[in-house]
């Protein structure tokens, strides 16, 4: 369990800036994550990684010579926000492209990719290579559903190494790709890990029993058997993985770079007993095994568990495997002296608060003031909300619901304080909700708030017309940017009869305190019943059968949030427009 913290809402935070503070020799800390210390004499391509924290040394620990530019650095176990990643990647960016690369995770796969799109329009050249070398996690025949684990660390050192040599960023790109068609994963637990605060750990195992297939994120095993001995284990690992030899590899012959990974509590000493007889095991195959690691590369807090990972080299990766590497957590050979680099970091343009009509204000005092409230829903739900997201995911949407709602309350009423009007209220409480949020919540709900801020107006009344409107537009965001359609157990489940009854409600010409209190009602009774549904997307749907008989998490918070800003409509509007 995790005694060490302060306020477990603040542990991450926290945690980043002493890590900065301890490694200065390698990294600097900027908004977001951190950057390196130093630079070469010769500008490259900037690889640019990252993750939830909670995993060191990925992903912060990763960053120095050798391997990463700089790193996003998210809540434990959520992904960064989309302005984190953006503003590691354009101060990291040296003019010759960025490579993003990260685990294969919903949260992370909508945040980077919305940071990319913004640097892109904004001239910078940027790629993205996703790790997915868990072979538990989806069918060899379909390896894009992946997840990526341990083997991350793989494709960071080898694409960081492919920079290094002066690679152009489509070398550094195919380089990348190659490594993470040519690695794979397979991972067990013996015990949970127990995050800041928490009353015990996201998911527990029988005695005398092992999951197999854990994810990183403390997501529970997709199934468990005995606990075998260190020799069993290794047999083990080294079976299955060699069962999934990657297209294009020649068995026979062929060399492989091992990574026995510990995933916080399985102590080194017992991970050299599993590698004595994996490195056997391998041999005996008739494999040539080349500079393997073992130790914690990408660990799960304080999980009891460990990974094995298989990197199949040829003579280009393994050029760049033996390369020489320097970071806070993973070190190779020795690297050319670097010099100290001043970091700049973009700096933040203050934004004027744009002219509103008195009736606009009027309508973000009343935002302002659910958003007071939304903060509070979710203070007395977060712990609930953690369990639910346990049951099938990481547990983390409690947290990252607090964080989010929280900046969006912080931000709103400072702007409703200052003038604004009702959309340039969302809009700043939208970029705080995202940007503190972070996660898949994080950007849902970020990218629900910026549609409904775009339908009305500064200088316009606000109709009840135009907050169902509204609604309906923040749906249709939602289903295009996630791509949830109803029954694949997500908030779209609950969101759509929302908009739909608040739609339907307002054209027969009820009001909104009524309009609103009925589609509530509706959202509630929809969240509850996705108990019986099976969840088939996101991080949760390689658990889905263990989903089923819970609600989703993402369709209660959002009901939530729903009825509450119906009580605060009910106290606000005397007289309905």
């Amino acid at each position: 369990m995790t005694r060490l913290f302060n306020e477990p809402s603040a542990f991450a935070d926290e945690m980043i800036e002493g890590f900065a503070a301890a490694s200065a020799r390698w990294v600097t800390a900027v908004p977001g994550g951190v950057v390196r210390s130093t630079r070469s004499s010769e500008d490259t391509v900037a690889l640019v990684i990252g993750g939830g924290s909670g995993h060191y040394p990925a992903f912060g620990g990763l960053v120095g010579p050798g391997i990463a530019h700089g790193a996003a650095m998210g809540n434990l176990f959520a992904s960064p926000s989309s302005q984190q990643v953006y503003t590691i990647a354009k101060t990291a960016d040296q003019g010759k492209g960025v490579l993003l690369s990260y685990g294969n995770y919903a949260g992370d796969v909508l945040n980077f990719t919305e940071a990319q799109e913004r640097l892109k329009a904004e001239g910078h050249d940027v790629r993205t290579v996703l790790g997915t070398d868990d072979i538990w996690s989806a069918p060899a025949d379909r390896p894009e559903e992946r997840r990526g684990i341990a083997g991350l660390l793989a494709l960071f050192k080898i694409a960081g190494a492919a920079a290094a040599s002066g690679a152009s960023l489509d070398d550094v790109e195919r380089i990348a790709k190659l490594t993470r068609d040519r690695t794979r994963t397979f991972g067990v637990a013996f015990s949970g890990c127990t995050l800041p605060g928490a009353d015990g750990p996201l998911f527990t195992v029988p005695e005398g029993k092992m999951a197999v297939g854990l994810g990183i994120h403390g997501e529970p095993g997709i199934d468990e058997v005995d606990v075998p001995t260190a020799d069993g284990l290794a047999e083990f690992f080294v079976s299955k993985l060699l069962e999934e030899v990657p297209p294009g590899v020649d068995r026979e012959g062929a060399r492989v770079v091992p990574l026995l990974n510990g995933l916080g509590s399985v102590k080194y000493e017992e991970l050299f007993v599993v590698y004595r007889a994996v490195h056997r095991l391998l041999e005996e195959a008739g494999l040539t095994v080349v500079e393997p690691d073992v130790g914690e590369l990408c660990t799960s807090f304080d999980m009891a568990g460990c990974s094995l990972s298989l990197l199949w080299l040829d003579d280009e990766l393994e050029e760049l495997w033996k390369a020489p590497a320097d970071t806070p957590g993973y070190r190779k050979g020795s690297v050319a002296p670097q010099e100290h680099a001043d970091v700049v970091v973009a700096a933040v343009e203050e934004q004027e608060i744009p002219e509103a009509s008195d009736a606009s204000r009027a309508a973000a005092q009343t935002i302002s003031a659910a958003f007071d409230e939304i903060a509070t829903a979710i203070d007395g739900a977060a712990d609930e909300l953690g369990r639910l997201d346990a049951v099938a995911g990481d547990g983390d949407h409690g947290i990252g619901m607090r964080r989010g709602a929280h900046a969006g309350r912080d931000a709103a009423r400072a702007a409703a304080d200052a003038g604004a009007g009702a959309q340039t209220t969302l809009l700043r409480a939208a970029d705080a909700w995202g940007d503190r949020a972070g996660g898949t919540s994080g950007v849902i709900w970020a990218r629900i708030l910026r549609s409904m801020a775009e339908q009305l107006g500064d200088t316009s009344d606000v109709t009840r017309t135009e907050v169902a409107a509204a609604v309906s537009a923040a749906r249709d965001a939602v289903v295009e940017f996630g791509k949830a359609k109803i029954g694949q157990k997500t908030m779209v489940d609950a969101m759509t009869p929302f908009a739909d009854e608040l739609s339907e409600r307002v054209a027969a010409g009820d009001s909104l305190v009524d309009a609103w209190s009925h589609a509530a009602g509706v959202a509630e009774e929809a969240a509850q019943e996705t108990a019986a549904l099976k969840a088939t997307l996101g991080r949760a749907k390689s658990h889905g059968d263990k989903s089923v008989g819970s609600p989703d998490p993402g369709a209660v918070s959002f009901a939530l949030i729903g009825t509450t800003v119906s009580d605060v409509l009910a106290q606000h509007l005397e007289e309905d427009k």
